[in-house]
């Protein structure tokens, strides 16, 4: 499908953001927040390279994982900017990319819910 072959670029370009606005952290949430959400993301791209590998009926698994960690991201997006380590600019910036991300996924799990429920 489509729409998979989109998420990859999509969510490379999201990673090299987050990782520089981590770099810029304050010294102390580089190690503690800054590790959990690259671990976070990691996991993420670990499971949206999946998908394209897996057949259909495993798919919606994968894509409900991913979910739950983009979510888990913008949760961490969310602390960043009320603790001030990061600005509204650069938090918007990050929140636009999670948006688009999370409106392929969306259609992403549609799609294969509607396929599991014959």
């Amino acid at each position: 499908m489509e729409k998979e072959l989109q998420l990859i670029p999509k969510y490379e370009k999201y990673v090299e953001y987050i990782l520089n606005l981590l770099l810029k952290l304050p010294r102390t949430e580089k190690f503690s927040i800054g590790n959990e959400y690259k671990s976070s993301m990691y996991q993420t791209l670990e499971n949206i390279l999946y998908i394209q590998k897996l057949e259909k009926s495993r798919k919606l698994y994968y894509l409900n994982s991913i979910d739950a960690k983009i979510n888990c991201q913008r949760v961490y997006l969310r602390i960043m900017k009320n603790n001030r380590w990061i600005d509204e600019k650069k938090y918007k910036i990050a929140f636009e990319l999670l948006l688009e991300i999370g409106r392929i996924l969306g259609g992403l799990i549609k799609y294969y819910a509607k396929d599991t429920k014959k």
